[in-house]
């Protein structure tokens, strides 16, 4: 079979840091030098190869899929029951604690959601206690926490939980309104001025099932990077290894949930911003189809690629949080039209009526000991019975291209007001990105579109012929965190590439995702596993993710708090 086809590369760009990185921002926001400068950017970045590209499709502005053959809305409540009674009854508890832990402990009456919500407050402290500080949750108060937790223990003690969520700690990202706090979207720059008094759609949601807010978590500035690099509100370090990066832009939301801060937490996916953090910190992501959770209440910064989605400590996690905030949102015109969300077989393990599909020369272009991990997740795949069958895809890097156009175009408009007014209030790292995206034409953005067409009907085409797509999560595990003389940040783009590596289809596309934690590396850094499948299809990705998840042995993170533990 010939590979010919496959078109990415690791793409070589130079890590700056300190004066080199402030002259060449400063040279790219100067009048006299960005043409040149931006010009030799992008065509190193390939965005002439999109130029030259002869493209006769309409252009798609938005990812939205149809919603095809829907389940009556009374058979997807019930299986998402069914699904609910499965985990409330799981026997053995899970290696880390889970919310499924915690909420077996509190029908059982061995702890309370208040005395739990003091192990939250007290474990919040010691995390940015030491050095370095873990930096995962930036803005919480212990007097709302203890509120919420109260109202729980109460209900538990009446026997009226409102769902398996009550009493479950939950961290929201920084892009998405959560009362009381204020949604700075990583920066100095927004939400400095006032807190919200109203909770995004998606927050409201999990409030509704008892969750407990614990806090807003960190993130990479304005979500326009995936280390989790912050100067404003510190790095997110890595709780495998605080020497390393969470990865990000939900960077804080993925580390709260491997620390153990909380066993939920809610990201946003631009550019692998859920999948990414997710799989460093050896925790499970969920991107959704996109419209499939409402953007109500989240902050507008790449509204084409934009998913809300939840990160857990398990799959079980994972699809309760699903459950609870996925559907149609009458604040949100772009979730109205899909099919009711549902968990159907879910908890089947044996996973013989399933094809998935292996891009080769894809899946091969990772480090090597993550390439192999990944191979190996994909050999218990087949021990479960799944039927695994070679597949090409072709066009990567036109839609690598596209999708950077498009979320770099959308980013700067988003925040161009300000950057314009005061570009110095952002980090360099966020600054370079800007600049580089000025140099973007209506045209580029308009090709894109038109790519983008192209990449969802090819990809539409291949899963009627296999159900999964199966890739490592990223190129790479963890980077290590860089001493510096001053903390002005880092640009590595080259680092960004093959965290990237893998992300951009689903995004560009709005295909839903799933990342789950599948092996270490030498250094004791996770490794994730991406599965990507049809549209509207994530209680597949969930169940694969589920059976999988059972043959992994996971390792507790350097530092860890357990919620059960006093």
């Amino acid at each position: 079979m010939s590979f010919m086809s496959y078109d990415l590369k690791s793409l070589k760009f130079p890590r700056l840091a300190g004066t080199p990185l402030k002259t060449l921002v400063g040279l790219l926001e100067s009048n006299y030098s960005r043409r040149i400068l931006g010009l030799a950017l992008l065509r190193e970045g390939g965005a002439y190869k999109l130029r030259e590209a002869e493209l006769n499709t309409t252009p798609t502005l938005f990812p939205k899929h149809p919603p095809g053959r829907a389940p009556e809305a009374a058979y997807a409540r019930a299986s998402i029951a069914m699904a609910e009674e499965a985990i409330k009854k799981a026997p053995a508890p899970f290696p880390l604690t889970s919310a499924r832990d915690l909420i077996q402990a509190y029908r059982k009456g061995q702890t309370t959601p208040l005395d739990v919500a003091r192990r939250v407050i007290a474990a919040l402290q010691q995390s940015d206690a030491g050095q370095p500080p873990l930096r995962a949750v930036i803005f919480s108060s212990e007097q709302d926490i203890l509120m919420q937790a109260k109202a729980s223990a109460q209900r538990y003690q009446e026997g009226r939980p409102l769902s398996l969520l009550d009493g479950a700690p939950v961290a929201i990202k920084d892009e998405l309104d959560a009362a009381p706090y204020a949604t700075s979207v990583g920066t100095q720059i927004y939400g400095q001025d006032c807190s919200v008094d109203q909770d995004a759609t998606a927050v409201a949601r999990l409030r509704a099932a008892g969750a407990i807010i614990i806090g807003k978590a960190n993130m990479h500035e304005i979500g326009l990077g995936v280390t989790g690099a912050n100067v404003h509100h510190g790095h997110c370090r890595n709780p495998y290894n605080l020497d390393h990066y969470a990865g990000g832009s939900s960077s804080g939301s993925a580390a709260a949930v491997a620390a153990g801060l909380c066993p939920i937490s809610l990201g946003a996916d631009g550019g692998g911003s859920i999948r990414i953090p997710a799989a460093l910190c050896g925790v499970v992501g969920l991107k959704p189809t996109w419209g499939r959770v409402s953007e109500h209440g989240a902050f507008p910064l790449c509204w084409s690629v934009a998913h809300v989605g939840p990160m857990g400590r398990c799959v079980d996690d994972v699809a309760l949080a699903y459950s609870a905030i996925a559907g149609a949102d009458l604040m949100d015109p772009f979730s109205i039209d899909q099919p009711p969300p549902h968990l159907s077989g879910y908890m089947k393990q044996d996973l013989s009526d399933l094809r998935i599909g292996i891009y080769s020369p894809w899946f091969g272009h990772a480090d090597r000991e993550v390439a192999q991990s990944c191979q190996l997740a994909v050999e218990k795949l087949k021990s479960l019975g799944a039927q695994v069958q070679e597949i090409t895809l072709e066009g990567l890097d036109l839609q690598r291209v596209s999708h950077a156009i498009t979320i770099g175009s959308e980013m700067l408009a988003a925040v161009d007001a300000e950057y314009r007014r005061n570009p110095q209030s952002f980090g360099l790292d966020t600054r370079l990105n800007l600049a580089v995206a000025q140099q973007f034409s209506s045209t580029d953005y308009i090709k894109a579109q038109r790519f983008r067409t192209q990449a969802m009907r090819d990809f539409d085409n291949l899963l009627q012929k296999v159900d999964i797509i199966v890739t490592p999560t990223t190129a790479m595990t963890a980077p290590r965190i860089r001493p510096q003389k001053e903390p002005s940040g880092e640009s590595n783009l080259q680092v960004l590439t093959e965290l990237m590596r893998f992300a951009f289809s689903a995004n560009l596309t709005g295909l839903p995702a799933l990342t789950l934690p599948v092996d270490y590396d030498a250094k004791g850094l996770p490794i994730g596993l991406q599965l990507m499948g049809g549209a509207w299809r994530e209680h597949t990705l969930l169940r694969v993710g589920r059976a999988l998840e059972s043959k992994v042995e996971l390792r507790r993170p350097a530092l860890y708090f357990d919620l059960l533990q006093s």
